[in-house]
């Protein structure tokens, strides 16, 4: 018996959204996948064929490029990030939708003008995806990469700017931080490793048309 297709998902935001369409795909991890105490990461479903792992949303990137897993649920932020040639993301899932920002201080942000910046020193977790915008726009990015907690940054003084996710701008708000330029549009995809496209196509191929049909048929752009 082969090996089964392995599906990578991300924990976070997007998971939540996700599995309503492993369910409607007639994919049901088992029950230890919502264990809260589970330490867990890989995980059988209903159909013997297909495991589930859970793993950070930059990692599903990485197992899927590098073939430990074949297909996953991501957002497009990782997929720009990180430009993996091994990956093929043929669906937009249209589930997990944000945008990834710009941000600085208010009181900054009152006097400041995006199309006078030269040179900017910005934290963020995209450090790639950040330089590649910038650079388009002549303008010379110092990126300090963060994991977490970007809206810090500008507070202690790390950085004045920062670049990063924003869905309602709470976050931002509470932080004494506005948005002053939107970078990218976010939504989640399907990605598919490409190898495993060609040789293990009469598994994965019915997966990735499943999920078009559940999405609506949203081709990724």
């Amino acid at each position: 018996m082969a090996d089964p297709i392995i599906i990578a998902v991300p924990k976070g935001r997007i998971l939540e959204e996700a599995l309503p369409l492993l369910a409607r795909a007639g994919i049901a991890p088992e029950a230890a996948f919502s264990d809260d105490s589970s330490r867990a990461l890989s995980f059988s479903t209903n159909n013997p064929g297909i495991s589930l792992i859970r793993v950070r949303a930059f990692d599903v990137a990485t197992f899927v490029a590098h073939g430990a897993a074949q297909l996953g649920i991501v957002g497009s932020d990782v997929l720009l990030e990180f430009d993996y040639s091994e990956l093929y993301a043929p669906v937009d899932l249209g589930i997990g939708h944000c945008r990834l920002s710009v941000a600085e201080p208010k009181a900054l942000a009152e006097t400041d003008d995006p199309r006078s910046w030269s040179h900017v020193r910005v934290a963020t977790k995209y450090p790639n995806l950040t330089r590649r915008h910038f650079e388009a726009r002549g303008v010379q990015a110092e990126c300090v990469k963060l994991n977490g907690a970007m809206e810090l940054a500008p507070m202690l003084g790390l950085s004045s700017r920062i670049v990063d996710l924003v869905s309602s701008g709470k976050t931002l708000k509470e932080n004494g931080l506005v948005e002053v330029e939107v970078i990218t549009q976010v939504s989640a995809r399907l990605i598919v490793n490409r190898a495993a496209f060609k040789t293990r196509a009469a598994e994965v191929v019915p997966l990735v048309d499943k999920f078009r049909e559940i999405a609506g048929g949203r081709d990724a752009a």
